[in-house]
């Protein structure tokens, strides 16, 4: 393993003890040898993080020393080898460790010989060793003087023995595919056991029994993401010395029994995705000592009750995803120590509290998905904030991951990371000038509320701010210099507000911006071609604004080489198709090697680790003909939408070179010419639009080779001829071929081999406006000008011999006629 594998575990502890061997001294004096002062025996061998590597061989002389008591080999890397059997010679081992050493394979039934073993752990951060049933029994049953078990990850896959020592104080069975039955005996415990983890078995079931012993010691009890359900019993109370209960995600249902009141020495609490129901028990105020709370989604109703006075300590408090009802709580505001505060998707109603300045050490806030309402009042922006989320989380807080007395060192969510999120609620008004304060941001998310007036400058001077999103709101004027003070942006969002002018130029800054999103705003700019060197560039979506004119050509050699989502569709761009562009579009081109197998998702991170929540990416696309949002953007989808514009000319044949294209939006424009046979060759697509444009000539063939093709749309143009035959074409009806009056077969009721010259189009109202927007003013202009010479020399001949006089009498009756065609073709351009 690397080096890093040691920082890692060693905690950049370690070195090789074993270097100091030498057989010139005395073994006594080496690093890691302990010797019995009274007969010279080793009887402690501590080689932990010794960069040890390779194997242990059968024969070796570890297994000679008769009289070892501990051995402790955690923290190497022994190549994914096998325990050796001869480690049942050592039978005066009290205390053996072997976890977090790249061990694998069955582990011996020898191991079971070790009578007189007090601790013993095997576990690792990864499934390499395999108990047998058979060994894990016998081990439960010599092992009467075992005080410390781990066999966390090791690959057990049966039940958990009746008959458990009684000796044991630390029993750690997580992720080890325990299964069965937990009997309501299991749940008598020894007297002795203080903690108990059986976390991440999902196939172990049972129920609590609704008895307990009054005298337990138990400490800590971690059940999470388990298959144990039904009701929480009132003898809940008894266990009088928890400190730590965690039945996060199990199957738990019912109201929770007033008798949880007298678990008074209780800590940390979760009871997080379960099926609870009814009321917070009030007999909670009596948990003076109690750090964390979370009763997350849950079905939990009524009003949160006003009992968190006399919980001084609190430091996390986690009601979201539940049916609570009412104004946010008043007595949280007195919480001095609290830090993480998350009440979201809830229906709590009215405005914040205008002070709530005790909360001076709030590292996180969600309230996010309720009914507030009102201004964001000022104390928000004032708080040393890590994360502020007034929103729907992407992920709600994990306890199963932070819970630190059983898994390592915690690793709290949002520890050194700013986050100001407060989307999907009804906050309006402008943003206030005290949000400049927050200079250290990472992440602000304002989307989905109804805030107004003109976006501060300041977030374009935030240096730390990664993820910037205003989509959805009523913001004005024009978007403020970004990136100008601040090169770390990978997110910006500002779809769908009243933002108008130009994109600023700052953004030539954003050196790792990842997603840009201006759409379904009043944006009035050419092309953005200088964004092309932004080299990491993967989202462009500029549609439904008032960008015109045409898209012009690369200027590097590296020209939008990440881009995947490529959305101008709904504005005013004009002239050909960038074909130049498109031959650098390097994402959208898979590689032969290409391992496509595992769908990931788009995420922000800061520069130096990943945003809190895991920020997701999205995006508002048309996806086979509708509108749809996209809450995650897969890293393999890639989409090209150019609709509703003035591309004229062809179809460029180097969109063939696409092949990883998943999604083709060419409708609505004046496009000309055939449809490129090579488009058969874009085998990942699955959306294919072309309607409304002057397309002519065959469809080909080899668009039936795209299998994978769920719509397609051709309608409205000048096509001609049969509809070719396949897999996905015989899937698709009438409405993919409208208005293509010379195509026929099925599923046209037209049968091909017939003619029928007399039909005239007869376009719907978009089609005639349409059809006559063919008519250029240049063409108009000439016909005009051709038709006023020949008829000015035609009615001076007439005049001049006066014959035939039937002829002028005809021309004359016309006149009137001919000086009102100019402005129906006027009124026909403009429509």
């Amino acid at each position: 393993m690397s080096e890093e594998y040691f920082n890692y575990w060693c905690y950049e502890d370690f070195f090789p003890k074993t270097k100091s061997w030498n057989e010139s001294r005395d073994c006594c004096s080496w690093d890691g040898v302990t010797c019995d002062l009274l007969n010279g025996h080793v009887i402690g061998l501590d080689l932990t993080c010794s960069l040890l590597r390779g194997s242990i061989h059968p024969n070796s002389t570890l297994f000679q020393l008769h009289h070892l008591h501990t051995l402790n080999l955690y923290g190497n890397d022994f190549n994914y080898s096998s325990i050796p059997h001869n480690i049942g010679r050592l039978r005066n081992l009290r205390h053996l460790n072997l976890s977090n050493s790249f061990f694998s394979g069955k582990i011996p039934t020898e191991i079971s010989y070790l009578s007189n073993l007090v601790s013993l752990d095997l576990s690792s951060y990864f499934y390499g060793l395999q108990l047998d049933e058979r060994t894990f029994e016998a081990m439960f049953q010599n092992f009467t003087n075992l005080e410390v078990l781990s066999l966390f990850l090791v690959n057990i896959s049966s039940p958990i023995p009746v008959n458990i020592s009684s000796s044991l104080r630390y029993l750690d069975l997580g992720y080890t595919n325990l299964r069965g039955v937990l009997t309501e005996s299991f749940f008598l415990l020894p007297n002795s056991l203080e903690m108990l983890y059986l976390r991440f078995n999902d196939l172990l079931k049972g129920v609590f029994p609704k008895i307990h012993r009054s005298n337990t010691l138990l400490m800590e009890l971690d059940i999470s993401y388990t298959g144990i359900s039904g009701e929480l019993p009132d003898s809940i109370g008894a266990f009088s010395s928890l400190n730590i209960l965690n039945l996060h995600d199990c199957q738990f249902s019912g109201s929770i029994p007033d008798s949880i009141g007298n678990l008074t020495r209780i800590t940390e609490l979760a009871l997080s995705y379960n099926h609870f129901t009814g009321h917070i028990p009030s007999t909670i105020s009596k948990w003076k000592h109690l750090t964390r709370l979370d009763l997350s989604d849950n079905s939990f109703s009524g009003e949160i009750p006003d009992v968190f006075s006399n919980l001084k300590e609190l430091r996390y408090l986690h009601l979201s995803s539940n049916s609570f009802i009412g104004l946010f709580p008043s007595s949280i505001s007195n919480l001095t120590h609290l830090q993480r505060l998350d009440l979201s998707s809830n229906s709590l109603s009215g405005s914040l509290p205008n002070n709530a300045s005790n909360l001076q050490t709030l590292t996180q806030l969600d309230l996010s998905d309720n009914s507030l309402n009102g201004t964001i009042p000022s104390w928000v922006f004032n708080l040393p904030l890590v994360s502020a989320e007034l929103r729907k989380p992407g992920q709600g807080f994990a306890w199963g991951q932070q819970w630190s007395s059983s898994a390592g060192p915690a690793q709290g969510v949002g520890s050194g990371r700013d986050n100001l999120d407060l989307k999907f609620n009804s906050f309006q008004g402008p943003l206030p000038s005290s949000i400049c304060n927050m200079n250290s941001l990472i992440l602000l998310d304002l989307s989905h509320n109804y805030f107004s007036d003109s976006v501060l400058h300041c977030l374009g001077s935030m240096v730390s701010l990664t993820v910037l999103d205003l989509r959805r709101n009523n913001f004005t004027g024009s978007l403020p210099p970004l990136c100008a003070h601040n090169t770390s942006l990978s997110t910006i969002v500002v779809n769908g507000n009243r933002f108008e002018g130009h994109l600023p130029v700052s953004l030539l800054n954003c050196n790792g911006l990842q997603a840009l999103d201006v759409g379904n705003n009043a944006i009035n700019d050419t092309f953005p071609a200088w964004l092309e060197t932004l080299q990491e560039l993967q989202v462009l979506i500029l549609k439904s604004n008032k960008f015109h004119g045409p898209i012009s050509t690369c200027q590097t050699k590296f020209c939008f080489p990440k881009l995947r989502i490529f959305d101008l569709s709904r504005n005013d761009f004009s002239g050909s198709l960038p074909a130049k562009v498109f031959r650098n579009f390097k994402a959208m081109i898979k590689l032969d090697d290409e391992d496509t197998r595992g769908i990931t998702y788009m995420e922000s991170k800061s520069n130096n680790f990943s945003l809190q929540a895991s920020y997701e990416d999205s995006a508002s696309l048309v996806i086979k003909g509708q509108d749809i949002e996209l809450q995650r953007i897969s890293t393999i989808m890639t989409t090209i939408d150019l609709s509703s514009n003035h591309f004229e000319g062809v179809i460029p044949e180097t969109l063939k070179d696409l092949s990883s294209l998943w999604l083709l939006n060419l409708s609505h424009n004046n496009l000309i010419g055939y449809i490129p046979m090579e488009l058969g060759q874009l085998n990942k697509l699955e959306a294919l639009d072309l309607s409304w444009n002057r397309l002519t000539g065959k469809i080909p063939q080899e668009l039936t080779r795209i299998n994978f093709l769920a719509v397609l749309n051709i309608s409205q143009n000048h096509l001609v001829g049969p509809i070719p035959q396949g897999p996905q074409f015989n899937t698709f009806g009438n409405d993919s071929y409208g208005g293509n009056l010379d195509l026929c077969g099925p599923p046209l009721s037209k049968q091909c081999g017939t003619s029928d010259s007399s039909h005239v189009p007869q376009p719907e109202d978009e089609g005639e406006s349409y059809f006559f927007s063919g008519f250029t003013w240049e063409s108009v202009v000439i016909g005009y000008s051709f038709g006023l010479v020949v008829g000015t020399v035609m009615w001076s001949l007439m005049f001049k011999y006066r014959k035939p006089k039937w002829f002028v009498e005809f021309f004359d009756g016309l006149m009137p006629h001919k000086r009102r065609r100019p402005k129906k073709r006027a009124q026909r351009r403009r429509s």
